[in-house]
């Protein structure tokens, strides 16, 4: 299995949250998005998205889009799942999951941040600005859902780690690379210290990766 990755991608972060939950170790091929090798013709015939991740488990095409790479790993390595078996609590923390990875993410990312910085010439201060703004309207959501939904626990589902949880780690720590101030969101904040207490979370964070800076 070969997973190609960058450390300060948050949607690789989630997929290497779901390996490190199923004990599951591939061979990462680095691809730099700083360095925009997203854009390489090699690197585009594995996804032509030219976005990260992508993962290839035997013989291609590559898999690509966290979630659906995630839901492929749950039902390939089912132990242990990363969704309820009950249909509405799977459904929630889809939900859930989706306000990150389909919301708020794709928003974000460097590709967009260099088109609002390129094509109509927002500063630095601007393109902060407005990734702060989806940073924060993704956490707001979360924890309405969180604090006032009866199948939050300790984790966003119960006592289950679920995809919900892995997008949420990935989204508080978009948050703290933008200096969000996660202070108005302390639902959000319990769950992801939980999480962060975990194994398969604390080695998968993006800090933790080679190449990473000790801090952002």
């Amino acid at each position: 299995m070969k997973l190609f990755s960058f450390w300060r991608s948050l949607a690789t972060y989630r997929v290497r949250i779901a390996l490190n939950l199923k004990g599951i170790e591939p061979e990462v091929i680095e691809v730099n998005l700083m360095k925009g090798h997203q854009r390489d013709p090699k690197f585009r015939a594995v996804n032509p998205m030219m976005a990260l991740p992508a993962l290839l488990d035997g013989e291609g095409p590559a898999l690509f889009e966290s979630l659906a790479i995630i839901e492929y790993i749950d039902e390939v390595y089912p132990k242990p799942p990363l969704l309820p078996s009950d249909p509405k609590a799977r459904a929630r923390v889809r939900g859930l999951a989706q306000i990150v990875a389909a919301d708020s993410h794709p928003l974000i990312v460097p590709r967009v941040r260099d088109y609002l910085s390129v094509e109509f010439k927002i500063d630095e201060a601007g393109v902060a600005k407005w990734a702060q703004h989806w940073h924060q309207a993704a956490l707001a959501g979360l924890e309405e859902h969180l604090a006032t939904e009866a199948g939050t626990g300790t984790y966003c589902q119960g006592e289950q780690v679920t995809i919900a949880d892995i997008c949420l780690a990935s989204q508080v720590a978009g948050a703290n690379f933008f200096k969000v101030d996660l202070a108005p969101y302390p639902t959000v904040n319990r769950i992801a210290a939980a999480c962060a207490k975990i194994d398969a979370f604390a080695r998968a964070h993006p800090l933790k990766q080679p190449g990473a800076p000790a801090v952002v």
